[in-house]
């Protein structure tokens, strides 16, 4: 095992001890969850890293994503004509994010309500909800809504409705960190979109990585909120919450529409927060000169540099290479307060201007940036369950924060486990 490698399977054990450090309740802890939520995501691993019928599915995976969006793309052409034409196609004006990408966001959002329209996905969910509840032993509600996280977005919440109201705090904390940790299909295209050109089978290792998320989320959750209650579907298989269709035209439509909510909504997002974190670090440059006049000490406030000083330890626990581990802490922090779409351009960028010196960096960064994980999506996480379930706001505000963190270090950990299996000859790392 290289030692990059083994740094990041140490490294997986040592973001659970943080999580346990400041846990709001060590003694309860339960030892299930912790280990076989590792136990799965290495089992998971291994399947896509190690095996050659693994690595074979998600390569297969990996080309039917590109191909989906070229069906995407026919749409995009229509309304946008030239807009529409990726870099490099005869006649495109360069990249334009809002014609190009989002319209992907709308495409799978029609594509997912049709395959819950004919049955498929409610299959697929129910059996990852299965094995999450029978072998890590948390609640058959939480169980059903991570699993729906691994597939779709906010709308996962709606498949536990019946439940919502009855949940404990630790359930609510898991719902959220699910939904924080993991990426929705609809996005899933969009940053496909920004990496397939300077990375090589990224939808493959996105897919890996929302897998993988999922029992990191629950291992995470019940790390910082173990369950100091009963819940009521505890040891219970439970039936997903769908109102279907009439028919498939009327699933696509609603997939649409949703889709098209979700583009407004991240494009709402990104103005006002680029915006913001703009102002604020127009003011950190201010007194950063002000600084450099009284000492003489040249030195950069921006907010992201400020966060990633936070992330490098961090970084550097998930067997990142020192040489690189800076420049993925910095995208963390982006990650953090202008959501993962800047983020994962800039890692586009960087990888374009081969800023990387080691070729896992790259592949790490992917994989933890992987998740709705920002301060927005806390806000719209929380305040979308509170409106399914009223009489929860109080507990959802107070768990929020620690669902946070909690799915921040998920992420944190997918990322370990693929540094883990790195170099091990899989053709998703090229190799």
């Amino acid at each position: 095992m290289d030692r990059y490698n083994l740094v990041s399977f140490l490294g997986l054990f040592a973001l659970c001890a943080l999580a346990w450090l400041v846990s709001s309740n060590r003694r309860r802890v339960r030892l299930r969850v912790v280990t076989w939520g590792i136990v799965a995501q290495l089992v998971f691993g291994a399947f896509v890293f190690r095996i050659p019928a693994g690595s074979r599915s998600f390569l297969w995976l990996s080309d039917a994503v590109v191909k989906l969006l070229g069906a995407a793309s026919a749409g995009a052409h229509f309304c946008f004509g030239p807009l529409a034409l990726s870099p490099g196609q005869e006649g495109s004006l360069g990249f334009i994010l809002v014609c190009q990408a989002f319209p992907t966001i709308v495409f799978f959002a029609a594509l997912m309500e049709l395959l819950y329209f004919i049955g498929l996905m409610p299959l697929v969910i129910r059996q990852f909800a299965r094995l999450f509840a029978r072998v890590m032993g948390v609640s058959g509600a939480e169980a059903l809504c991570t699993a729906s996280n691994i597939f779709v977005g906010i709308e996962s919440t709606t498949t536990v409705l019946p439940y919502l109201k009855g949940m404990t705090r630790s359930e609510l904390c898991t719902i959220l960190t699910a939904g924080l940790a993991t990426i929705a299909s609809s996005v899933l295209g969009l940053y496909v979109m920004l990496l397939q050109h300077d990375f090589p089978h990224i939808a493959g290792h996105l897919i890996s990585a929302s897998l993988l998320s999922a029992p990191a989320a629950l291992v995470m959750s019940k790390l910082l909120l173990p369950e100091t209650e009963t819940p009521a579907t505890l040891g219970r298989e439970v039936t997903g919450y769908y109102e279907r269709p009439d028919n498939a035209l009327e699933a696509v439509i609603r997939g649409a529409t949703n889709g098209g909510k979700l583009a407004l909504g991240i494009i709402v997002m990104l103005l006002a927060l680029l915006g913001i974190v703009a102002l604020i670090n127009l003011g950190l440059d201010v007194f950063a000169r002000a600084v450099a006049r009284t000492t003489g000490w040249s030195v950069s406030l921006r907010l992201e540099n400020l966060l990633a000083v936070v992330f490098y330890p961090l970084a550097l626990l998930l067997g990142m290479p020192p040489a690189d581990a800076w420049q993925v802490a910095r995208l963390l922090g982006m990650r953090a307060i202008m959501t993962e779409v800047p983020a994962y351009q800039e890692l586009n960028r960087l990888m374009a201007a081969g800023a990387f010196l080691h070729a896992r960096s790259a592949v790490l960064a992917a994989y933890a940036l992987c998740g709705f994980t920002h301060v927005a999506s806390v806000a719209i996480f929380v305040g979308g369950t509170a409106a399914l379930a009223p009489n929860q706001t109080r507990a959802l505000s107070r768990v929020a924060g620690r669902a946070f963190v909690a799915a921040t270090l998920a992420c944190l950990m997918t990322a370990a486990v693929a540094g883990t299996f790195f170099g091990c000859g899989s053709p998703l790392f090229g190799q």
